[in-house]
C-alpha cells in the first residue's frame, strides 16, 4: 500500500498577530518529513536512528505523539483550561515504546493524522489566544506563539536522527538563527559562560553568549556544524576553539 498524507500544505493568509511565518514553515518541513518517510520499509523503519537505543520507529512515533502534546498546548492557551503537553514523562516513553512497534504503515497514519491535528489547531487558533501564557514540556512559561516554532524545530532536528539522508545543512536558512537562540537557552545555568561566532547560511557572522557575558572561551564554526555540536549530535571536531563539556541535551 503507498501512503500518501490526507492534504497538501500549503501557504495560507492568517490574521494579524498569527505567527503565519512559523505555521507555514512547519507545513513545509511536514511535507519533506512525509517524503522522507515515504521511502522507509519495515526494516528500514526498525534501523537504528541516531539517538542511542531508539529506531527509527521510535522517532516517527515520537514526532507524532510530540504533534498531540504541542495541540494539548494550544487547547489550554485557547480554552484557559491547563492540558499540559503530556500526563507524565513515564507516559511519554512508554507510549513512544508501544507505538514504535507497531507495522510501518500504521506508524505512517499515525504520523499523518498527529500532524493534520496540530495544522488544524493552528489554523483554527483565534488570534487574541496567541499571547496566552501555557507551560512548555521542559517546565518554562512560554506564549502560545513559540508554540509553532517549537513543533518546526523538533521536525527538522528529527529529520536528521532519522539518519534518512537529511543532514543540518539542510536546515531551512531562515530559521537557523532561531534555532540557535533556542539551543543556547538550553544550557541556562547549566555549563560555565562561553562565547559562540556562528558563520550563517548568507555568510553574516552573529555571536551568542551561551549561560552569561562572554569571556575568554570562543567556539567558531558554520551554523550547521554548531547546532549539530550543540544538540549533541556531532562531537564538534569541525568547530574551532576550546569546546566546553556540554551536558546532555534535554
Amino acid at each position: 500500500m503507498t501512503y500518501t498524507p490526507s492534504t497538501q500544505h500549503t501557504p495560507v493568509p492568517a490574521p494579524r498577530g498569527v505567527p503565519d511565518r512559523h505555521i507555514n514553515a512547519v507545513r513545509e518541513a511536514t511535507d519533506v518529513l512525509y517524503e522522507v518517510v515515504e521511502e522507509l520499509d519495515e526494516a528500514a523503519v526498525r534501523g537504528a536512528s541516531l539517538l542511542p537505543g531508539w529506531s527509527r520507529g521510535h522517532v516517527i512515533t515520537h514526532l507524532a505523539r510530540n504533534a498531540d502534546a504541542l495541540v494539548n498546548l494550544l487547547t489550554w492557551a485557547k480554552t484557559g483550561v491547563e492540558h499540559q503537553a503530556y500526563t507524565s514523562r513515564a507516559d511519554r516513553d512508554a507510549d513512544i515504546e508501544e507505538g514504535a512497534r507497531r507495522i510501518l504503515q500504521v506508524i505512517k497514519a499515525d504520523l499523518d493524522s498527529a500532524c493534520l491535528r496540530f495544522d488544524a489547531a493552528c489554523r483554527e487558533f483565534p488570534a487574541h489566544a496567541w499571547h496566552s501564557e501555557v507551560t512548555a514540556p521542559k517546565g518554562q512559561s512560554i506564549p502560545a506563539s513559540t508554540v509553532p516554532l517549537f513543533r518546526l524545530r523538533e521536525i527538522w532536528i528529527h529529520l536528521i536522527d532519522l539518519n534518512a539522508g537529511v543532514g543540518f545543512d539542510d536546515l531551512p536558512a531562515d530559521f537557523v538563527d532561531e534555532f540557535i537562540d533556542d539551543a543556547v537557552e538550553q544550557f541556562e545555568g547549566r555549563v560555565d559562560p562561553f562565547s559562540i561566532e556562528v558563520t550563517l547560511p548568507d555568510g553574516t557572522q552573529r555571536i551568542w553568549t551561551v549561560n552569561g557575558p562572554a569571556n575568554r572561551n570562543s567556539v567558531s564554526g558554520s551554523a550547521s556544524a554548531v547546532l549539530g555540536w550543540l544538540t549533541g549530535r556531532t562531537d564538534g571536531s569541525d568547530l574551532r576553539g576550546e569546546l566546553p563539556e556540554l551536558p546532555d541535551w534535554i
